[in-house]
């Protein structure tokens, strides 16, 4: 039995917190009692929260970094499971981790930085032979040469927010405005058209990747890009919940479908190229003569059961428990100290 962190929260927002506290409360009532499990929560305002569990966060008190640094090395935990969103999360926390010799579970600060840049991670991929669609990056002021119908979208920002179709020249001052206002740069892409659009998931078993099954978005002529709202809901109340993976507009593909093997295809090939460890997540848009295209990467896995690579898991017969368990050992095998 291994001892395993749960690195919670954001130092960024209230927004990227919820969400990250949502997927981790996800992962803990459903990895089974394997190994024994800590949490180590950063709030937005900078402080750390070490509490008994995530339902008792409130009760724990919040100390400051020098104090928490102390507090991470003497938890004595054997491996630590990122489950932060937000750029510096993504980061800087696992740089962290690093630093101080804890083994952890997913991709390395760098390369999570490498594929969060959606423009370097393009060309990363397409440097090794996957297509991508023709693009160009702005800063505020720039204007792009491509002629709609183009997407635009923020170099870096996660969850689809700040995207816009353009299909009309008069359309790009606003939905560049909203790009930067999400990030410092603008990615702009020409439009693929609508034949379909997916995810496909890799994770390394037994030291071989492994593609998982397709997960596929009804996307129509009406509703052809995915936005933030397929993603994440708010009640009323004000609390985040993630969208169902069983429902009329997301499923997972037949593993004979003749667009499995490309896609599968090039996701091994991107996971390689950008140098990822233990699972990645790609997104593909595939046009209607059944060619991917590359639109981005999602190097990381929460681990929650509603989430996207432990859905795909699911489906190839592999359930959340033993998919948590190979990747603890994978970070174990990998020791201490950085990575």
């Amino acid at each position: 039995m291994a001892r395993v962190l749960h690195l919670v929260g954001s130092p960024t927002s209230a927004f990227m917190d919820d969400l990250s506290r949502l997927y981790a409360a996800d992962c803990l009532a459903n990895v089974g009692g394997q190994h024994e499990h800590v949490v180590a929560h950063v709030s937005p305002d900078g402080s750390w929260r070490f509490p008994a569990t995530l339902g008792a966060l409130d009760d724990a008190p919040p100390v400051p970094l020098g104090e928490a640094l102390a507090r991470l090395t003497a938890l004595d935990v054997d491996v630590a499971l990122p489950q932060m969103f937000c750029i510096p999360g993504m980061t800087s926390y696992r740089a962290l981790l690093d630093v101080l010799g804890i083994p952890f579970v997913g991709n390395t600060a760098d390369v999570m930085a490498l594929g969060a840049h959606k423009a370097r991670a393009r060309a990363v991929v397409a440097a090794a032979g996957v297509q991508v669609p023709a693009g160009e990056v702005l800063a505020p002021g720039e204007h792009p040469t491509l002629a709609p119908p183009l997407v635009v979208k923020p170099v870096d920002a996660d969850n689809s927010h700040g995207i816009t179709l353009v299909t009309d020249v008069g359309a790009l001052p606003a939905a560049l405005a909203a790009a930067w206002a999400e990030s410092t740069h603008a990615l702009v892409e020409e439009f693929v058209p609508l034949g379909r659009e997916v995810r496909c998931g890799v994770v390394v078993r037994d030291g071989a990747l492994v593609a998982l099954p397709l997960e596929e978005y009804g996307l129509s002529a009406d509703h052809p890009v995915r936005t933030a709202e397929d993603k994440i809901v708010r009640a009323d109340d004000g609390t985040l919940g993630l969208m169902a993976k069983d429902t009329p507009t997301v499923w997972i593909v037949d593993v004979d479908d003749p667009v499995t093997a490309p896609v599968q295809a090039a996701a091994l090939v991107c996971h390689e190229a950008l140098g990822c460890r233990d699972y990645s997540l790609f997104d593909f848009r595939v046009d209607p003569d059944g060619v991917p295209w590359f639109l981005e990467a999602g190097l990381y896995n929460s681990f929650a059961r509603q989430s996207v690579v432990p859905t795909m898991a699911r489906a190839a017969g592999v359930e959340l428990p033993e998919l948590l368990d190979d990747a603890v050992a994978a970070a174990l095998a990998r020791g201490r100290g950085p990575s």
